[in-house]
């Protein structure tokens, strides 16, 4: 029954931040220009900063508190599962074909894929430790029931879905640009939030099943939530420039992810 409870939990966070990537796709039909560099700049540092604050509030602290009140040490468990969720990420990112918008020079292993799929697989890819991380916090939400455990889980859902709504356009606009069909470009953005709620469910159910494991999974999903962050969202903000409004994007997806944490939790 606990596990029921908690699947539907995360179920409903991961929902929302998935409809989040699927409402920016359908941005798709609004607009008839792509993002431009600066926008896209901000958009990435924004994500950024959400993404490093969700790791500290909403998933290694929980995880050390967890591996107190279990009576273990917290460096093993937070510490090896951070590591591991980072070299996790390193792996597929060093696996997966992608490409990045606005590159044209493909990541991973070799593979003749359409610019297309391999566009919106560079997005699912860092999409994977976000359903994670909305999937294990709403997840906990449901086995605490302290008044303000859920609220916690819902700032995070609230910072994921405020940077996953321009994600999804991010993904859908510049394929309309390059001659994609409306129908299709959306399609192809709205499913690259489909894999939050699939890995949230999958890694509560992981979770679930080992007893002690939670501190672990928290963790990892923090260290591959910091490797996107480092690898992917911090370059692209940049753009290899010294960029005043990718650093202050950065600092206020800080700083928005912070507050709701404090004044929800």
């Amino acid at each position: 029954m606990m596990l029921y409870r908690e699947l539907l939990y995360a179920a409903l966070g991961t929902g929302f931040t998935c409809l989040a990537t699927v409402l920016g796709a359908a941005m798709v039909f609004f607009f008839k220009k792509d993002l431009s560099h600066t926008t896209q700049k901000v958009f990435l540092g924004f994500a950024a900063g959400v993404m490093i604050a969700a790791s500290v509030w909403s998933l290694l602290i929980p995880a050390m508190e967890m591996a107190e009140g279990a009576g273990k040490g917290i460096l093993l468990p937070v510490g090896g599962g951070f590591v591991l969720g980072g070299a996790a990420l390193m792996l597929l990112d060093g696996l997966l074909p992608h490409l990045h918008i606005g590159s044209d020079q493909a990541e991973g292993l070799p593979a003749h894929w359409k610019r297309t799929t391999m566009i919106v697989l560079a997005v699912t890819l860092h999409n994977i430790p976000e359903g994670m991380a909305v999937g294990l916090s709403f997840s906990v939400a449901a086995m605490d029931t302290a008044p303000g455990a859920l609220a916690g889980a819902v700032a995070l859902a609230l910072g994921m879905g405020l940077q996953n709504f321009p994600e999804g356009a991010a993904v859908s606009l510049p394929m309309k640009s390059q001659g994609v069909g409306r129908t299709k470009a959306f399609l192809c953005g709205a499913a690259s939030g489909v894999v939050e709620p699939i890995f949230g469910l999958l890694t509560v159910l992981v979770a679930g099943s080992i007893t002690g494991v939670m501190p672990w999974v928290l963790s990892f999903a923090a260290g591959a939530m910091i490797y996107v962050v480092v690898e992917e969202l911090i370059p692209e903000a940049q753009l290899g420039e010294h960029s005043h409004a990718g650093t202050i994007s950065v600092m206020a997806g800080f700083l928005v992810m912070m507050l709701l944490d404090v004044v929800l939790g």
